[in-house]
């Protein structure tokens, strides 16, 4: 290959290394549509919602509605690009592979040095949601909860989060045993925790006060593009189902299916807490709750117990994200381990459980630190930022792919092509916008210090630069 040629896998070779027709790099397919679904809706609907909705609140107000419509429209053109690459490349790469068979190794490189930050600072943040919503469910169960010193990081006036690691290892410990206990673990979890947030809704609608919603837009439109920003990272996740292109049974048919069942069920279920919500208790107590969904139930039912389910939901939905997340992480670790770019242990899968267990002890390891000890707020806009580029990059692939590879079998192909993918390289470039410039300037200097790493390891050790 000259030195000036684009380093390209074509999607045949993506396929052929990875086995994914056959049983996949000592992978096995366990995982059905039913699994891979509860998988997606594990993997997005948690933090967002038990937590985040009053960050997004406070940017838009009632129109926070309004605002989850507009980050699922990005997500829907998004997910129609992931749902016909997915069938037609389906590896465990994720968009990486996407990357990698459109625009070449570099490209791809930057698009999995953007998945490291976007699943690493998920799962820690969600980690640490998680041992908030921990400690609300102790206290109303027992009256008891754990102290500061080992609930919190440093920045929040703790000295350890010990919750939130023990979380993470307990996802890992889950992990390592084989894909089919993870899919039937996140499975139960994300039913039990559909059917709470059912029940909040039927309980909020009940205290429902029309007042609440008026004024409707107070914020005006950059309110609702700021709450759509916000809302943006509750929708995280959805792409991890196409991480699991090697585990799944007949992944041609049902990772296009499983992408857009989610998104339209999570997006249902956004709105309709986000509105129930509102309406019992306005937007202000809203906006001012961290743990708004436990106050909304506990001020229409006059009793703390309804807090505490919900905190029970919170905890398992919560653990499910965390779960789902790192799955993703290593199977995209996996990936880019087989062609050279990061180091050969991410690439070992075990012959007992046929499952990545150094890589998974390590992701463990890496994102338990953060979750443990550092502020991760300042870093939610530069984790949005490069999952908005690295969703950009996919609806771009799918056009470059159409070009390139007209003959690709594909089971699902994007409505209203070029229409569909350029809108949502629009909408992408909208919300990007939206996260003003010292966001774009922390994610130039990320961007950045991937192209030197690329620079120093991935190019030297790429395998396919080696045939």
């Amino acid at each position: 290959m000259p030195p000036s040629a684009p380093r390209i896998k074509t999607p045949q070779q993506l396929i052929a290394e990875s086995g994914a027709d056959l049983e996949g790099h000592g992978l096995k397919r366990t995982m059905g549509l039913f699994q891979l679904i509860c998988f997606g809706v594990g993997a997005i609907v948690g933090t967002g919602i038990f937590v985040g909705l009053s960050d997004s609140v406070a940017e838009a107000g009632p129109a926070v509605v309004v605002s989850f419509v507009l980050a699922a429209i990005t997500c829907v053109f998004t997910a129609f690009s992931f749902a016909e690459l997915g069938s037609a490349i389906p590896v465990s790469g994720s968009s990486y592979s996407f990357a990698y068979a459109s625009l070449g190794e570099r490209a791809a490189f930057l698009v999995g040095w953007c998945l490291l930050l976007e699943y690493g600072v998920s799962v820690s943040a969600v980690a640490v949601g998680w041992s908030q919503y921990l400690n609300e469910l102790l206290e109303s169960l027992t009256g008891w909860q754990l102290p500061a010193a080992l609930s919190a990081g440093p920045g929040e006036g703790g000295v350890v989060n010990l919750p939130a690691v023990v979380v993470i290892l307990l996802a890992a410990t889950l992990l390592v045993r084989g894909v089919r206990e993870s899919a039937r673990a996140t499975a139960a979890m994300a039913v039990l925790k559909i059917g709470i947030l059912v029940v909040f809704c039927a309980i909020g609608f009940s205290a429902f006060q029309d007042g609440h919603l008026s004024p409707f837009t107070g914020s005006g439109a950059a309110g609702i593009t700021a709450g759509a920003s916000v809302a943006f990272f509750s929708y995280i996740g959805f792409d991890a189902i196409t991480t699991a292109g090697e585990e799944v049974k007949n992944p041609r048919r049902n990772i296009p299916i499983a992408i857009l069942v989610c998104i339209g069920i999570v997006t249902l279920l956004y709105c309709a807490v986000a509105l129930s919500a509102i309406g019992a208790i306005g937007p202000d107590a809203v906006a001012n709750s961290p743990a708004a969904l436990s106050v909304v139930v506990d001020e229409v039912t006059g009793s703390s117990v309804g807090g505490g389910i919900v905190a029970f939901g919170a905890v398992v939905a919560i653990a499910s994200v965390v779960l789902a997340v790192m799955y993703g992480q290593t199977r995209i670790l996996m990936s880019m381990s087989r062609d050279g770019l990061v180091p050969r242990v991410f690439e070992r899968v075990s012959p007992k459980t046929s499952t990545p267990v150094a890589n998974t002890w390590i992701v463990a390891a890496v994102f338990a630190m953060p979750a443990a000890f550092a502020p991760l707020d300042v870093v939610v806009d530069l984790t949005t930022i490069g999952t908005l580029a690295v969703m950009a990059v996919v609806n771009l692939a799918v056009m470059v792919l159409r070009r390139r590879a007209p003959e690709l079998p594909r089971s699902f192909r994007v409505p209203l092509f070029p229409l569909s993918p350029v809108l949502g390289i629009g909408f992408c470039l909208y919300l990007i916008w939206g996260t003003g410039w010292t966001t774009w300037l922390q994610f130039a200097v990320f961007l950045v210090a991937g192209a030197l790493l690329y620079a120093v390891y991935g190019r030297r050790n790429s395998r396919l630069a080696a045939r």
